[in-house]
């Protein structure tokens, strides 16, 4: 009874996890340039039972399941026109480099603005960095696509904010284009379909843990009385 409450426990334990990434993904799925995640599950070995008076075996039994991972899809969306002359979209790998509070980070959103100093910077004031890591100033509100910097990342790393760390590896392949920006990876559609299936299996773990808790009643009831 313990072990079937611990499997349920746990299994409940990683749908929260994984509805989470759901739940983050569904609420960017208007944010140009965000990178969706998927969760990975995995359970641990296998509990291989065997009566105790015969020796018989009985079988396998899975003895709990956690999140082994959560994996963001870096690969670059289609970028859609806007008409806006700050917005920008880089047309295959790369990310721009942004200078903020916390040292240079990298995004795909590029949905830029231009603070008092007439510099290039993001929706939180982070100034947008060229190919020489220096911030970029705007000529009569216009700025050339091709003065910013598109870097290459390895290990690249979600933080927030549509900011990613990792290591720079050089200039990227891809391209800046003005009056445009990445669409979101995140599909709503699937977003929903995955909610609804870890909502389902949320539950399932919810009743067997109900059952096990009435059998346990049951059996204590049973007990007292005799």
């Amino acid at each position: 009874m313990d072990r079937g409450l611990y499997i349920a426990a746990s299994g409940m334990l990683a749908e929260q996890i994984r509805q989470e990434q759901i739940a983050n993904d569904l609420a960017n799925a208007s944010t140009p340039g965000y990178k969706a995640d998927r969760t990975a599950q995995r359970s641990f070995g296998d509990l291989l039972l065997a009566n105790t008076t015969s020796g018989a075996v009985v079988g396998r039994q899975s003895t709990a399941v956690q999140v082994d991972s959560i994996e963001t899809d870096f690969s670059p969306k289609p970028a859609r026109e806007t008409g806006e002359a700050l917005d920008f979209a880089i047309s295959g790998e790369g990310f721009f480099a942004v200078q903020t509070a916390q040292g240079v980070r990298y995004t795909r959103n590029g949905q830029f603005a231009l603070d008092a100093q007439g510099r290039l910077v993001t929706a939180h004031g982070d100034a947008v960095l060229d190919a020489g890591g220096r911030p970029i100033a705007a000529a009569d509100g216009k700025v050339d696509p091709r003065r910013i910097g598109v870097v290459a990342l390895t290990n690249p790393r979600k933080e927030g904010d549509s900011l990613v760390s990792g290591t720079p590896a050089g200039a990227a392949a891809g391209t800046v284009r003005s009056g445009a920006l990445e669409g979101s990876g995140a599909d709503a559609a699937r977003a929903m379909v995955d909610m609804i299936a870890s909502m389902r299996a949320f539950e399932a773990g919810q009743k067997v843990i109900q059952a096990i808790d009435d059998t346990l009643g049951q059996a204590a009831s049973k007990i007292a009385a005799q």
